[in-house]
């Protein structure tokens, strides 16, 4: 077995934390047409990053291991949301490069907050312990408010920011205070003794409940679910569109980690798990009805995607609240894939916009494959997977999600699966209207669509894959069902 040093789990954080303070440093020396280099300093730091955290876990195989008192794990489950985290901030800030240039974003602070933002993430998934939950998650979202409010000259970015933030520190105050509940219950702050204390009868019964409620309510809004959703469709909407898709993405992660440690692995004990599941199951039926619905009313495409997120995440919840591990397993699956699909969607947004144009709304896709039949056909791609149509990927996942559920022997398992069917086929016009403004209307824009070789290839890959995971799903499905077997089932 092999040795492992006292903050060897620890290495990607406190390699990411000592790269931040390098770039936020080396950029006061750089000039404003070099701020390249601090691109590139970013996107080497993370590719690090993406090896210090893959090659331990090849070395020492599954086996989960904690450093900094028990407070910190690094395990099979967390190296794969980390992985998948670092490959999707990358690819962010490679579609983000032009828009941000041309905005006057392309600057010291945007790299520094992505990472900060990145760190937090990474933190939030290895916790083992309340108080590092909390700090990862206050590190993250303080960094994003500040990136939703980095246009200070735009009032929509303000207000957007005012929002968010508002709303953000009110579920973060639930979430502290269900963490206080639960201290209180149980005189632990440790994941793991919170769930050997709920099984042994240690714990007031009666507080945990308390404790449920505020904790769900602040994960419900970190996440976007009914009826914690007020923020998604304004700060989606007037977020830059460069931060949108940051937003939009590797968070989702991030809330299903959180998910994971404090639900599943620390209050995931029978006499508990039923009652966090029924205020899943409101939330999941909500979600996926007010998601799917309002999202057909939408003329903004920013604001389209930000409700159709609300009904994926409805989607997420269906797999959560399952309670077993192929249900976790597959959620796992489909926030992977909904990053992927995320990425494909804004990042087209992104690659169709230019100085002076927002390429926000859904005219401005009239007659794309007129323009450029190839880009058109990668976000057909997109489309298909989000409205879960085969040969796709987001077909895949609904599926192993539905199966999930369906095999749960409990009386809402049918009906939600069927709700779940339902809804997803109403959302499928939307994604379908896109569809048909691309390939059926006419265009009314002429602009050249010549992006960089780098976003050519990215975008390229980012769509195909939607093609290519759909056909063969096999394998990172079994990444997921491993990560979670690996990781949430041992002590």
């Amino acid at each position: 077995m092999r040795y492992i040093l006292p903050l060897e789990p620890a290495y990607p954080e406190l390699f990411l934390l000592a790269a931040v303070c390098v770039i936020l440093i080396a950029d006061l020396f750089i000039r404003d047409e070099k701020r390249i280099l601090t691109y590139a300093l970013t996107q080497v730091a993370l590719g690090i990053a993406f090896f210090v955290t893959l090659l331990p876990r090849l070395a020492s195989g599954p086996e989960p291991v904690t450093t900094f008192s028990g407070m910190f794990v690094d395990d099979f489950m967390s190296d794969v949301l980390k992985l998948l985290l670092y490959l999707g901030v990358m690819t962010v800030l490679v579609y983000s490069r032009a828009y941000a240039s041309t905005r006057g974003l392309f600057r010291g602070e945007f790299f520094v907050l992505v990472l900060f933002c990145t760190l937090g993430m990474m933190v939030m998934i290895s916790a083992s312990h309340l108080l590092t939950l909390y700090l990862g998650l206050e590190l993250f979202s303080l960094a994003l408010y500040s990136m939703v409010a980095l246009q200070r000259d735009s009032a929509t970015s303000t207000e957007a920011a005012m929002k968010y933030f508002v709303l953000g520190a009110l579920a973060s105050g639930m979430l502290l205070y269900g963490m206080s509940m639960l201290y209180g219950a149980t005189g632990t702050l440790y994941i793991a003794q919170l769930a050997d204390l709920v099984v042994a009868g240690g714990a007031r019964e009666v507080a945990l409940v308390f404790a449920l409620v505020f904790i769900v309510a602040g994960l419900g809004f970190k996440l976007g679910a009914v009826p914690f959703h007020m923020w998604v469709p304004d700060v989606y909407h007037g977020a830059p569109t460069a931060v949108t898709l940051f937003i939009g993405t590797v968070p989702k992660l991030a809330s299903f980690a959180f998910f994971m440690r404090l639900l599943v692995q620390g209050l995931g004990a029978e006499q508990l798990a039923a009652e966090w599941q029924q205020m899943l199951i409101v939330m999941a039926v909500l979600s996926l009805a007010i998601g799917n619905v309002i999202a057909i009313a939408q003329t903004n495409l920013k604001r389209m995607l930000a409700y159709s997120t609300i009904g994926h995440m409805g989607f997420l919840l269906l797999g959560i609240l399952s309670g077993d591990e192929i249900g976790y397993g597959a959620a796992m699956f489909y926030a992977a894939v909904y990053v992927l699909m995320n990425l494909g969607a804004f990042g087209m947004i992104l690659l169709l916009s230019r100085d002076g144009f927002e390429a926000e709304n859904i005219d401005d896709f009239k007659g794309l494959n007129q323009r450029s039949p190839w880009y058109a056909f990668m976000m057909l791609l997109v489309m298909f997977s989000m409205a879960g149509l085969p040969p796709t990927v987001g077909f895949y996942a609904k599926l192993s999600v539905l199966a999930a559920v369906v095999n749960v022997s409990a009386w809402w398992a049918i009906p939600l699966a069927v709700w779940a069917v339902l809804f997803s086929l109403i959302g499928a016009f939307y994604y379908l209207r896109l569809v048909k403004v691309m390939y059926f209307d006419a265009a009314v824009d002429s602009a050249l669509i010549a992006p960089r070789a780098d976003v050519r290839l990215l975008m390229s890959a980012n769509g195909l894959s939607m093609l290519a995971l759909g056909i063969r799903p096999e394998w990172l499905m079994a990444v997921c069902t491993y990560s979670i077997q690996a990781s949430l089932y041992v002590r």
